[in-house]
């Protein structure tokens, strides 16, 4: 069987977040657990050869790099269908939540989120112009739609009435590497990071939906009522819209408690969750959450948000708070900050929970909707 993916997320360097890292957990199992079938990866642009997953990847590249609306409609509905129509593969996935119209190829289509939908203003003008458009055609043109939580299936048959028996839920995981820390390596974490003072600890990118400006507020409410000498680093690039974020963030009272340390490597990453007072995720609207997951893997507590899908993947193992109300995000952190009976709990509770998640049951997951649609 031969099976096109759009790879365009699979950027070169290391910088795969919630979509990419779905993109390359799953298809590098697929790859190596099925070498009698093909796999043509599709780029928008020169690729990171360590994304030719083994001798069954054939990959190409299709101009120009899809990176603007405009581009998109040209990449998918010029370039990728003209590739579809000649080579006639069996099915066309696209992990990343887009696909082509102009094509008879079955289509599967992993759809993340329809935050788009709900909170338009976090978008520029033009990406809300083809996300209104082309999504729900997308979603309504594809054989099967992928949904990576219930929340965004139950969204996807609400808002876009796509019937329920289309969609397919396949989950996000933690990769392995995501472990409990010894205590030396934590205590090591903390001096190099936050003065041995203990943190919490945000992960994402700095963008409106991830909540940046109430949790900045709370923390400094926190600091306020509390006096403790708690720090909170940020990890994460800064992607869209961020400017309010960082206008916040000049007028904290405790801003030079606030330590925004821009990307860091995996290994880093591992021991800044492994070493934190607590995780603090608390977006108004989230299609998964990897970070919770990775955050539970590493032994760490977690703080985050009441909405969406959020408290369908901390599986009642985290502190959850109302992410509209700085007050209720301040009584989080000042709740787990003072009680170590419930840090424990939530690291026990946490542990349990990441069972439920494994790259390897959600790359099964993906292969059979693959076949289903390709009527193997």
């Amino acid at each position: 069987m031969h099976i096109a993916v759009n790879t365009r997320f699979l950027l070169p360097g290391n910088k795969l977040e919630g979509i990419g890292r779905f993109t390359f957990e799953t298809l590098q199992r697929l790859v190596r657990q099925h070498p009698g079938h093909t796999f043509h990866f599709l780029f928008d642009r020169e690729f990171d050869a360590r994304y030719v997953f083994g001798p069954n990847v054939v990959p190409h590249v299709l101009y120009p790099p899809a990176r603007h609306p405009f581009l998109y409609v040209l990449w998918f509905e010029v370039a990728v269908a003209a590739w579809l129509l000649r080579f006639r593969p069996a099915v066309f996935l696209s992990p990343d939540g887009y696909t082509t119209l102009n094509t008879s190829v079955p289509r599967v289509t992993v759809i993340h989120d329809l935050a788009f939908e709900h909170f338009p203003q976090d978008v520029g003008t033009l990406q809300r112009w083809y996300y209104h458009y082309f999504a729900p055609r997308f979603a309504r043109a594809s054989a099967r739609v992928v949904a990576v939580s219930e929340a965004t299936k139950q969204d996807l048959i609400h808002t876009y009435q796509i019937p329920a028996d289309r969609i397919r839920v396949v989950y996000n995981a933690a990769d392995d590497h995501f472990q409990p820390q010894p205590p030396q390596v934590q205590q090591d974490t903390r001096d190099r990071f936050s003065a041995g003072k203990p943190y919490f600890l945000f992960v994402g990118a700095l963008q409106p939906r991830k909540n940046l400006v109430n949790l900045l507020r709370a923390f400094d409410l926190f600091k306020l009522r509390t006096g403790s000498p708690a720090k909170l680093l940020i990890v994460g690039r800064t992607a869209w819209q961020a400017g309010p974020i960082f206008e916040v963030y000049r007028t904290l009272q405790h801003r030079r408690d606030v330590h925004l340390t821009g990307r860091v490597t995996e290994e880093e990453l591992v021991q800044l969750y492994a070493a934190a007072l607590a995780t603090t995720y608390v977006p108004y609207f989230e299609g998964f959450g990897i970070p919770i997951i990775e955050a539970q893997a590493c032994g760490c507590p977690v703080i985050t948000s009441n909405c969406s899908s959020l408290p369908e993947v901390a599986g009642g193992a985290a502190q959850l708070v109302d992410p509209f109300s700085v007050e209720s995000i301040a009584e989080g952190l000042a709740l787990v900050h003072s009680s170590a009976p419930r840090r424990q709990e939530l690291v026990c509770l946490g542990h349990e929970n990441t069972r439920r998640f494994s790259w390897d049951q959600s790359a099964a997951q993906l292969w059979q909707v693959l076949l289903e649609v390709a009527g193997k």
